[in-house]
């Protein structure tokens, strides 16, 4: 992608988690005592997580998995435990240094492969499914259904991601965050309704073979995100409309 809206806000992504907020992001994907505010977002993350793989096949063996901005790994090694030969990108090498540091021992078939590289990378080739845990919440909607389109465009089987869904608490949330000096920013989360993200998906050329399959929102004070699951049919019945 050429956008100038996503290359800089990839850009700014990149220098946030790989400088910024390192540290941070190695305390609340550890699992030692942090303050109450971070262990709702860990909590979150945490139900996020076990909902994205509860679309995946409990067996996976055999299959080739792209986690979609990784982080510091936590769902690629559950899926590499299922079997899956996994492909971990992120952007921040210091949380792929970490993410490599912390890997276990996987007892089976699956695997593990990190990589500091675009998610969009078509050279990484194809997979049976592309997961993007809290990846693409950051990009603008018609950025990341872009963004959903061309990872769909080399998954086999289906793409799950998520999305921030647009209510007034998180709206609040993001206009409080403004107050705030831009050095001590985060990079802003991008809202948009389920209904705008569903019309959105519908229209792109991309996504006719794909349908709408199960979503769910996680709510744990800090930490508000929705899962979506696009799943590729030979159905026209099934396949997204607008």
């Amino acid at each position: 992608m050429e956008n100038a809206t996503y290359l800089a806000r990839r850009r700014q992504l990149e220098v946030y988690f790989d400088r910024t907020a390192s540290d941070a992001w190695a305390k609340l994907t550890a699992e030692g005592p942090v303050s109450r505010i971070r262990a709702s977002v860990r909590a979150g993350r945490d139900q996020m997580r076990a909902t994205l793989l509860s679309y995946l096949p409990d067996d996976l063996r055999g299959q080739r998995v792209l986690d979609a901005g990784c982080g510091t790994g936590a769902l690629a090694v559950e899926a590499a435990r299922r079997g899956a030969e996994v492909v971990a990108i992120d952007l921040s090498a210091t949380l792929v240094s970490l993410a490599k540091e912390r890997l276990p021992a996987i007892d089976g078939p699956g695997s593990v492969e990190f990589r500091v590289s675009d998610m969009l990378d078509p050279s990484l080739g194809r997979f049976d499914f592309v997961v993007a845990m809290d990846s693409l919440i950051h990009y603008r909607a018609h950025d990341k259904v872009e963004m959903v389109a061309r990872l769909a465009e080399r998954a086999n089987r289906g793409v799950i991601f998520t999305f921030a869904p647009r209510t007034f608490l998180l709206t609040l949330m993001k206009l409080a965050g403004s107050v705030f000096p831009r050095g001590d920013r985060s990079p802003d989360i991008e809202p948009v309704r389920e209904a705008t993200l569903r019309k959105l998906l519908a229209a792109h050329p991309s996504l006719a073979g794909f349908g709408a399959g199960r979503t769910k929102r996680i709510d744990s004070t800090f930490y508000k995100s929705q899962a979506f699951e696009l799943k590729r049919t030979e159905d026209p019945s099934r396949q997204l409309t607008p």
